[in-house]
């Protein structure tokens, strides 16, 4: 399968990668619901701030979220958008799955009707 290979994209990786993770999941769904300040998300997973931080890093680098200082308080903000490459990828391979189904599908009905003649 030389051409997926063609299609393949960095980008998948790194958003497949930021959602790996189940504080980084955590996060997001707070983020989900507005911004949200980093002490916040890091009162969430009970992790130092280092940790969290680190944790952004990942989700920002997907562009998943992007931050904002305001004063000394940095906000983070979810950016839904950025999930689009992975749920046309995921698509497609619906698309590519339920294809091949239907054909194994009409395989088997073929087979069933030569045997019953």
């Amino acid at each position: 399968m030389v051409s997926d290979m063609a299609k393949h994209e960095p980008h998948l990786d790194l958003l497949f990668h930021a959602l790996s993770d189940p504080t980084r999941r955590i996060m997001l769904n707070r983020l989900a619901r507005g911004p949200a300040p980093v002490t916040e998300l890091a009162g969430l997973s009970g992790f130092k701030l280092p940790t969290v931080l680190r944790h952004l890093s990942v989700l920002e680098e997907a562009g998943l979220v992007t931050t904002q200082k305001d004063g000394r308080v940095r906000f983070c903000a979810f950016q839904p958008a950025a999930l689009r490459p992975m749920t046309d990828w995921l698509e497609d391979q619906r698309q590519l799955w339920e294809a091949r189904l239907d054909r194994l599908d009409d395989h088997v009905m073929t087979l069933m009707k030569e045997r019953e003649t």
